[in-house]
């Protein structure tokens, strides 16, 4: 963890969830930020610890290598499950935690690397979340089939961050963990915290550029968007957010959708769903939402 002294405080940063996270801290002392600083970058690493596709010796590698058989659970697996079927229903098919298996066939790097109908449509008998038995807390999944909780496992750790936080002080704070936040009060002289939020890339190399300021003093924030993953093939763009029932991208989606709701998790469900919804964004997030942003 790197611990910097600002003029209004603290910022205790590290990296997880393959990206840069930070905490901002409205304190005094070195010693205070440290400590709060290495609780929230300590449950960060538990999280991902705990749900990360690319480990060998956690709960998702036991269950995507079970071959059919039942596994049982912990609850915090079982309540991000539990969610994961919530948000299936939702989004009637449209936010399956059992998609991941389709970056077998699309890898978003900017290349002209489009995947054949062929390619897609022999990944769709793995993905469906309608073929997996839960019963909490015994999941069946299919021989072959996966699950990846990395769409709601970032935001969920903001949350939890913020949890201990809050229990561990009464100073404000921001949870920022790769641009997914949540903020815990109001600064000591009265001041939100700002948040900004990146205007889309018009091109690969394009450095980004802020497109919102927002004023925020409790609550959450989560933006999805596709700026810096996509194809591009003879003048097409193929955005990085796919639609699980047909296996391919989301074409008339917005650049970028930002929530703001009382949680993370919240904010970046509703943030993906209107996403997958494609040129319905915005009549989605106008059911569900308070406040959102759209940037076409």
């Amino acid at each position: 963890m790197i611990l910097e002294h600002l003029p209004d405080g603290w910022r205790a940063a590290f990296t997880a969830f393959g990206g840069p996270c930070e905490v901002l801290l409205d304190v005094d002392g070195r010693d205070d930020a440290a400590v709060l600083g290495e609780a929230a970058g300590g449950e960060a690493a538990r999280i991902e610890r705990l749900w990360s596709r690319y480990r060998d010796d956690n709960i998702i590698h036991a269950i995507n290598h079970a071959q059919g058989r039942t596994v049982d659970v912990d609850d915090e697996t079982a309540g991000l499950l539990d969610l994961a079927a919530q948000c299936f229903e939702l989004g009637e098919g449209r936010f399956d935690v059992t998609s991941g298996v389709l970056r077998r066939a699309w890898t978003f790097d900017g290349s002209a690397n489009v995947p054949t109908a062929a390619e897609v449509a022999a990944l769709l008998s793995l993905v469906g979340w309608g073929r997996v038995t839960w019963r909490r807390p015994q999941l069946t999944l299919p021989a072959g089939m996966e699950v990846d909780l990395g769409g709601l496992g970032k935001e969920y750790a903001v949350d939890r961050a913020a949890q201990l936080l809050s229990l561990r002080t009464s100073a404000a704070a921001l949870v920022n963990f790769g641009g997914d936040l949540r903020a815990l009060g109001e600064r000591r002289d009265g001041r939100p915290w700002r948040v900004g939020v990146e205007a889309p890339a018009a091109t690969a190399g394009e450095a980004p550029r802020p497109a919102l300021d927002l004023e925020l003093a409790r609550g959450a924030l989560a933006t999805s968007g596709d700026s810096r993953r996509y194809l591009l093939k003879d003048g097409v763009r193929y955005p990085h957010i796919l639609d699980p029932r047909t296996g391919r991208p989301v074409m008339d989606a917005p650049r970028s959708v930002t929530v703001l709701a009382d949680s993370c998790l919240e904010a970046g469900v509703l943030a993906t769903l209107a996403m997958l919804h494609g040129r319905g964004a915005g009549r989605f997030l106008a059911t569900h939402c308070a406040r959102y942003w759209v940037q076409a």
